[in-house]
């Protein structure tokens, strides 16, 4: 397998799932105008503002705030040498400013990154993960975790959510408008194309599962772009593969299991065996090892 080709790929379909994101809203603001009318359309700039602020707040203290959820620690140099120079290392590989380090007291094997661009990264390491990991190992995984640093993947998210949040946001108000105020509507709409206005109601309904799916998707995508630009970085794709088959033997979960940072983790805690691929924020491991043993080979 060409890395290359597969890192064009994985960004290519990211690019795509951000546009179907983008189509969703188009969608829900037809569904809007021809259910509502003007009623529907006041609440648009109001649940976009309440998503850009909780998101796009969060993205902006995103390294503070991942911290304290995780309860991860910074660490210095002298605190840990070793690790402080295999982080160095491979930064200098991608060209790329070395981050603040951080351990989390957990003995499950994971790491993470967060910070809203390159100048405000953190890598954080499980005490698990130093522990069950040999070197070749863990540069696999601090290749990885740099990777979603340089692929801007807090950004990427923090677009999905604040879209897929602002559609949620969207449908509930409207649910809540036809409850409380159907006999208005009722009368607004009596001349109304009775089809069109079903298919509203079923956009209505259905468009936050559509906007969660394609987050997750969006999700999936920045984890397999990450691990072929840790190709890229290292040229080692042995390195990586052998790092997801320990995570794939080791059965232990991290303490910290919150939705809102499971998808930073290099193993999801929440994607377990008996997750639809359709919610997990991660390929499956499996599929993962299997193509980074395609690369191994071709470096």
């Amino acid at each position: 397998m060409d890395f290359r080709k597969l890192q064009s790929a994985n960004k290519v379909k990211s690019t795509e799932l951000l546009f179907g994101l983008a189509l969703l809203v188009g969608v829900v603001i037809w569904a809007l105008m021809t259910y509502f009318g003007n009623t529907g359309i006041g609440v648009i700039p109001f649940a976009v503002g309440i998503a850009l602020l909780s998101v796009w707040g969060s993205y902006w203290a995103s390294d503070k705030i991942v911290l304290t959820m995780t309860g991860a620690k910074l660490v210095t140099e002298a605190d840990n040498k070793q690790l402080y120079d295999l982080v160095t290392e491979i930064c200098v590989a991608a060209g790329l400013p070395v981050p603040k380090i951080a351990i989390v007291e957990d003995n499950a094997p994971n790491a993470f990154a967060t910070g809203r661009n390159e100048r405000h990264a953190v890598i954080a390491f499980t005490t698990g993960i130093l522990r069950v990991m040999d070197r070749e190992e863990l540069q696999g995984v601090t290749a990885h975790e740099l990777a979603h640093v340089a692929n801007r993947d807090t950004l990427v998210s923090a677009v999905a959510a604040t879209t897929a949040g602002a559609l949620a946001l969207l449908s509930d108000f409207m649910m809540r408008i036809m409850i409380f105020g159907g006999g208005n509507r009722r009368d607004n709409n009596n001349d109304q194309n009775p089809i069109a206005l079903v298919a509203s109601l079923i956009v209505l309904i259905l468009a936050p599962l559509a906007a969660l799916l394609l987050r997750l998707a969006i999700s999936r995508k920045r984890e397999a772009l990450a691990d072929v630009t840790a190709v890229a970085f290292t040229r080692n794709p042995a390195g990586l593969r052998r790092a997801l088959e320990v995570l794939e033997r080791d059965s232990t979960v991290v303490q910290q299991r919150s939705t809102a940072v499971a998808h930073i983790w290099i193993e999801s805690p929440l994607d377990g065996s008996k997750t639809s691929k359709l919610f997990s924020t991660h390929p499956p491991l499996a599929e993962r090892i299997a193509t980074l043993k395609g690369m191994e080979g071709q470096q």
